[in-house]
């Protein structure tokens, strides 16, 4: 068995190198050897998100272009989409600067933004790069991922869920959308009864993530909508109580008990 390789350690030179052989077809001016030198000389001290950061500032760097042309390069470079609810971390890695680089750079231009997440996230994932997205442009957002919600991929679908987290993990808090719990609900309601149990799992990981900022309006919510029933009910009920029952709430206890 190999020895451990710390996520980090793939955002380094060997990345850029990739990188840049990937872009160079679409766009032959790419400065390969400055690209690949600059990330290999500033990479080392720094930790996992600094690293996908350093790449993303020397893509910009090097395609001294528009950003809708920086946009349309790099999603040449994308490949094909993920079958298979395994592998963005894996497979799908090395698009995670090409995501970076959109919620940097992007933020003035929000459809050509919207359009390449949806790209990303059916490969890699945009859940993290949506987020300052949601901040700037809350409306539009909303209107966007509610059609999302029943998009045919479920990787899209899942983003509708996953990208509104309130807690996501390795991202930073956020609150509900338009300060109303019910915001975000009702952008989980059509995915109660996904298919995939990919998307199910993040809107029960979702859920959990409200009880702990708005207990009673959720537990009401889950009471309402999954204890009727449901194919998925108790199994997503379960999981999105868990916090709650661990910590002994009664309120969750008796309706875990119920199911």
């Amino acid at each position: 068995m190999g020895s451990y390789i710390p996520l980090k350690n793939y955002f380094g030179a060997e990345l850029a190198v990739r990188l840049a052989e990937l872009i160079k077809p679409s766009y032959p001016g790419f400065p390969v050897t400055n690209f690949v030198s600059a990330v290999e000389k500033n990479v080392g001290p720094l930790e996992l998100k600094a690293r996908v950061r350093l790449i993303a500032e020397e893509l910009h760097r090097s395609l001294p272009l528009g950003y809708p042309d920086q946009v349309e390069i790099l999603l040449k470079i994308l490949g094909p989409e993920n079958e298979s609810d395994q592998g963005m971390f894996t497979e799908g890695y090395f698009l995670m600067p090409v995501a970076n680089f959109v919620e940097i750079y992007g933020l003035e231009d929000f459809r050509t933004s919207m359009d390449a997440l949806y790209e990303i996230t059916k490969r890699h994932t945009a859940e993290y790069a949506i987020r300052p997205y949601l901040y700037r442009y809350p409306k539009a957002c909303v209107e966007t991922l509610k059609a999302w919600s029943y998009n045919p991929n479920f990787h899209v679908r899942r983003l509708v869920s996953e990208g509104t987290r309130p807690r996501l993990p390795w991202a930073r808090k956020m609150e509900v959308l338009g300060g109303d719990p019910f915001c975000n609900l009702t952008l989980l309601e059509p995915l109660l009864d996904d298919y995939s149990g990919y998307v199910r799992r993040s809107v029960a990981n979702h859920l959990n993530d409200l009880t702990k900022d708005h207990k009673s309006v959720t537990i009401k919510w889950i009471a309402d909508k999954l204890c009727n029933g449901r194919e998925h009910g108790p199994s997503m009920v379960r999981h999105a109580l868990r916090s709650l029952v661990k910590s002994g709430d009664p309120d969750a206890l008796a309706m875990v008990k119920d199911l």
